[in-house]
């Protein structure tokens, strides 16, 4: 069995950016809420979204690439995704999946240290 070339996470990384950008796009022109609560969280998904969407691409560049690449994309669809969730629905129920998110996306941060 062939093993899976690092190269795969620069393919990751330009869906998960294009991504990040459609979000931005829609949080621009089409998200439209009062609730700065709301706004925020969204917010706060699309900037984590597009930053760790650039460390996705980086990772092939690292001493364990498919750690570091796994955690990133983990931890960015997770995290973003439950700020999108519970900014798009208005239930905060989404919110409470964002630190497990987070942790993994400090994982990731640290995975680059091994």
């Amino acid at each position: 069995m062939a093993s899976l070339s690092p190269q795969i996470w620069f393919r990751v990384a330009g869906l998960s950016g294009a991504l990040s950008v459609g979000a931005a796009a829609y949080g621009a022109h089409k998200f439209d809420t009062d609730d700065e609560s709301l706004r925020k969280s969204f917010e706060n998904g699309k900037s984590l979204h597009m930053i760790h969407s650039g460390m996705i691409a980086l990772s092939p560049l690292t001493r364990r690439p498919h750690m570091v690449g796994s955690l990133f994309t983990v931890g960015t669809g997770i995290f973003s995704g439950s700020c999108y969730a519970k900014a798009i629905t208005g239930e905060g129920k989404y919110g409470q999946y964002a630190p497990i998110g987070g942790t993994t996306l400090i994982l990731a941060w640290l995975a680059l240290c091994i």
